[in-house]
């Protein structure tokens, strides 16, 4: 497993990625509200009313009607804002900080907040695809940032990144090799894990969506796999 730390890449068309800053003080806020202002029972039931249930979804299930809960079809955005533990919140955002301004950069504030949008419902539906029947919830924005990392890696292949690899060693590794590495193991891991606790589906999906929409969504002037774009 690798951990980005830094890649070093400027801005070349934008003073600041003001979406990616404005997404990670969203979700670090709403951590906050239910972590602060709700007891343990209460942030399970944040979770089930607000997170992707499945079954709730393709209406097999149902939940207690005196429980706050968002319209199924609406959770398959409002999951993406949630988080279930710091640990959860921190890994993502630090993902989203690390390759999210790159990524805005070649595609501008609207179309890049767009891109997300579309990245984290295609994570949501693959996840609740492959998994018709689940009845837990899925919470975490790690779909539309698998779609964030999917455009980082076709638009800088060869850029070095800093990061740790088995979560402690420090190395400095081309995103080629650290993103394809990390592809592999969500692949790995929805095929001998996929109804485990960790939405590996979701994941794919949202690389996948990353990986269709970036061609639409990045600048005239911006050029795919690293290459130099024509002016």
């Amino acid at each position: 497993m690798f951990i980005p730390l830094h890649d070093g890449v400027p801005l070349r068309f934008m003073r600041a990625p003001y979406v990616t800053y404005a997404l990670v003080c969203l979700c670090i806020t709403l951590y906050l509200l239910v972590t602060l202002h709700q007891n343990a029972e209460g942030q399970i039931a944040v979770a089930a009313g607000f997170g992707l249930i499945p079954s709730v979804l393709f209406g097999a299930a149902q939940l207690p009607p005196e429980l706050l809960q968002a319209p199924p079809w609406l959770t398959l955005f409002s999951n993406v804002l949630l988080h279930v533990s710091l640990a959860h919140l921190a890994g993502n955002m630090l993902f989203l900080w690390v390759f999210g301004d790159n990524v805005e950069d070649a595609m501008g504030h609207w179309r890049f907040l767009l891109f997300v949008f579309l990245c984290g419902l295609g994570g949501s539906l693959t996840h609740a695809l492959m998994n018709p029947a689940s009845d837990q919830p899925l919470i975490g924005a790690s779909g539309a940032i698998s779609g964030v990392i999917a455009a980082y890696l076709m638009l800088y292949p060869r850029v070095r990144i800093w990061g740790l690899a088995f979560n402690w060693i420090p190395l400095r590794i081309t995103a080629l090799y650290a993103i394809g590495g990390w592809i592999l193991f969500q692949l790995v891991q929805a095929l001998i894990d996929p109804q485990g606790h960790v939405g590996w589906w979701a994941h794919l999906g949202g690389l996948g969506t990353g990986a269709a929409l970036t061609p639409l969504c990045i600048h005239s002037r911006v050029a795919l796999f690293g290459r130099v774009a024509r002016g």
